[in-house]
């Protein structure tokens, strides 16, 4: 489906992975020329790297944990450098490849705060007394679903939000639902969920009762726990159409042409002058749909909500899911980094 966007905006199957072609967080401009020649070795080489076999094993796992223990001990700048990036870019390529992608309902609350700053700037250009519409999909446990009414609903007590939060899992639905936060749940979602609230915040968004958890009743207000796949193609009817459609790390877990489909899909919920955030996905995927469907990377904060997720960052390069550092020296940065995006029919 396309994006539907016009009017005035919220805000002024793969044969050849494109993420090993191209070279992660490379342009294939700055390749050595003998990768420039044929635009095919950097693949045949990870292709040949994940076809290794030792004893009838791959030696993946040791490979990947001695790299982690050189990587850790890289000085910062050094990491930066041409030929030490263009080595965590092939890494990277490698993890890609020999993984087996699994879902995770790993989360945190205020999880990327510049992306939740972004979301509030947005909020705050609606007319006073107005709806917004919020779709949030790989909901998992709730975080996100009360990170977005936390900020929105402080700055904007005015308006009316309405949340639809969906996830393909009824239990882990349930569980958000509820809105209760105990030890244990730390363990369901293998993070420590609170650790990026301050005591503030945590007393806040929280009634306590010893050392359970349970979300404001403000803050469980206007949300619609939606059981859906998100690849479906009778979401747009289930749901209708939305001013923010959120989309944040569900779509890493997914083999590429999954993901793009899947996300092309949810796009399809964006209505006129909405905004979609993206984050958590194969950067070569998203660039691709948002060349494809005309989405405009919003540059505002850009960079910081790039930066703003340390467990997505901290990923890379040794990780499927994590995220390479921003290089401005790519002619196309704004859009390969972007995690926010409305369309360009949005903004003439």
């Amino acid at each position: 489906m396309d994006v539907r966007n016009s009017g005035r905006p919220l805000q002024s199957k793969y044969k050849v992975p494109p993420y090993i072609v191209a070279s992660p967080g490379f342009s294939q401009r700055s390749w050595p020329r003998w990768w420039r020649n044929t635009g095919q070795v950097p693949y045949t080489i990870l292709a040949k790297a994940a076809r290794l076999r030792l004893f009838g094993k791959h030696p993946a796992g040791v490979f990947f944990q001695l790299n982690k223990r050189i990587w850790e001990i890289i000085p910062s700048d050094v990491r930066n450098s041409y030929h030490i990036r263009a080595y965590g870019a092939w890494l990277q390529g490698l993890a890609r490849l020999v993984a087996t992608r699994r879902q995770y309902f790993r989360t945190f609350f205020l999880r990327n705060r510049p992306a939740l700053e972004l979301m509030r700037r947005l909020a705050d250009e609606r007319p006073k007394g107005s709806t917004l519409r919020i779709a949030v999909f790989g909901c998992s446990i709730g975080a996100e679903v009360y990170s977005i009414l936390w900020t929105i609903r402080l700055a904007r007590p005015d308006l009316k939000v309405l949340v639809r939060a969906v996830d393909i899992s009824q239990e882990i639905l349930n569980f958000a639902k509820k809105g209760i936060y105990a030890p244990d749940t730390c363990e369901l979602v293998d993070a420590l969920i609170f650790e990026r609230l301050t005591a503030h915040e945590m007393q806040e968004m929280f009634d306590w009762e010893g050392d359970h958890a349970t979300v404001k009743s403000w803050l469980r207000e206007g949300i619609t726990w939606q059981l859906a796949d998100a690849s479906s193609l009778e979401l747009t009817d289930v749901l209708g159409p939305q001013d923010i459609v959120v989309a944040n790390n569900f779509l890493c877990h997914m083999e590429p042409v999954v993901a793009e489909n899947c996300l092309r899909n949810i796009a399809g919920l964006v209505d006129r002058g909405g905004c979609l955030f993206v984050s958590g996905v194969d950067l070569e995927v998203r660039a691709k749909l948002a060349r494809e469907l005309g989405w405009r990377p919003i540059p505002e904060l850009l960079e910081q909500i790039h930066d703003g997720d340390p467990e997505l960052r901290g990923g890379w390069p040794l990780d499927w899911w994590g995220l390479e550092p921003l290089n401005r020296r790519r002619c196309d940065w704004q859009l390969r980094y972007a995690a926010a995006f409305q369309s360009i029919q949005a903004i003439e």
